[in-house]
């Protein structure tokens, strides 16, 4: 059985997450195939990303998702005969296709932030924009495929709750990457809740504000902000800052192993966000042996389980008191022992045996 694997969102400078999940996503079926008997054909549209696959893996070279030409995809890769194609995202072409189809939707979350990624070209932030108007253009592409993939079960969940497709909708997890790989060798996590540590980007829903309500309230402690961010926003949220509280540091963007590192180093995974479509990186500090202080809410409750505590999103203070429980080190222990039990049942493998599985389906 011949599939295609859609891998054009893996960007070739770093990672965000649909090329991490595209990437790590690729590597494990390119592991499995063979014993499934799929012959896994990949879709590039930059030669720089064939470096980004596993030694040994077939590419295609073919146009960028956000061509002109993508509507037409389908009629493009009808000439290569392939059985079923999967892609990471929704908006491949299926005009005309005469092979199976797997779309992927991570989320809903830009029906309720509908501001596109500023990466993107400017008609396409402006089709953004118009398709998240109302559910009927995910409604006509999702029913468009045979099968719906997404990445968690609340998003599951929320698709049935709106009605969102008649296909068959199946769970593809997500699942943290290994940061421990990337710490120097012999190094081990210390544990301790000294340095407070968010990961992710500073759009408002991110409600990075409640991060330094708390850090306001936590002194002696210091809070990491580690994405790159705009100068007008940061100077926004250096306004807020209380001098008498947390030391605050903006890295502006830092190297797997330098986050991998800050982790390691007597700290707490925090993130006060509003709103998820998943929440990789409580789910690699959990992996890593790192409690997180996070936002009780659902997505982020299927992601780290007792492996976190949770405070209301907007209420600093809450937060503040659940970084201060981790200052007991049995309480430490007990919550990272529970945190990696439950994130032992997210692994790219077991990922990459239900999308094969799902593929498999479609044959018969």
């Amino acid at each position: 059985m011949r599939l295609l694997f859609d891998v054009r969102y893996i960007r070739t400078d770093f990672h965000d997450g649909i090329s991490r999940y595209s990437a790590e996503l690729a590597r494990a079926v390119f592991a499995a195939a063979p014993a499934r008997g799929v012959d896994v054909v990949f879709l590039i549209h930059d030669e720089a990303q064939r470096a980004l696959l596993p030694a040994g893996a077939r590419t295609l070279l073919v146009h960028a998702p956000t061509s002109a030409l993508e509507p037409f995809a389908a009629l493009r890769l009808n000439r290569y005969r392939p059985d079923a194609v999967f892609s990471p995202m929704q908006t491949i072409g299926s005009l005309g296709r005469r092979f199976g189809l797997i779309l992927t939707l991570h989320d809903t979350i830009y029906y309720r932030h509908r501001t596109p990624p500023r990466d993107l070209p400017w008609y396409v932030r402006v089709g953004w924009r118009l398709f998240h108007l109302s559910y009927l253009p995910q409604r006509l592409t999702l029913n468009a495929a045979d099968v719906v993939a997404t990445v968690s079960e609340t998003s599951a969940a929320e698709f049935a709750r709106v009605n969102l497709t008649k296909r068959p909708v199946v769970v593809v997890p997500n699942a943290p990457q290994r940061l421990a790989e990337l710490l120097p060798e012999g190094a081990e996590v210390v544990p301790g809740a000294q340095n407070l540590v968010y990961m992710g980007s500073f759009m408002p829903y991110k409600n990075v504000e409640t991060l330094l309500g708390a850090a306001a309230l936590l002194p002696g402690r210091t809070l990491h902000l580690l994405s790159r961010i705009s100068p007008a926003r940061r100077a926004e949220l250096e306004e807020l800052i209380d001098p008498a509280g947390a030391r605050v540091v903006f890295h502006g963007g830092v190297t797997d192993a330098e986050y991998a590192a800050l982790l390691a180093d007597r700290a707490v995974l925090v993130s006060a966000s509003l709103d998820e479509g998943y929440g990789l990186p409580v789910a690699e500090a959990i992996e890593l042996g790192v409690p997180a202080v996070i936002t009780d809410m659902p997505i982020f409750r299927e992601v780290a389980g007792d492996g976190a505590r949770y405070a209301p999103g907007t209420d600093a203070a809450a937060f503040a008191d659940a970084v201060r429980t981790l200052d007991d080190p049995a309480a430490v222990a007990a919550v990272v022992a529970a945190g990696r039990t439950h994130i032992a049942r997210f692994s790219w493998e077991r990922s990459a045996g239900i999308l094969l599985d799902a593929v498999e389906s479609l044959r018969r």
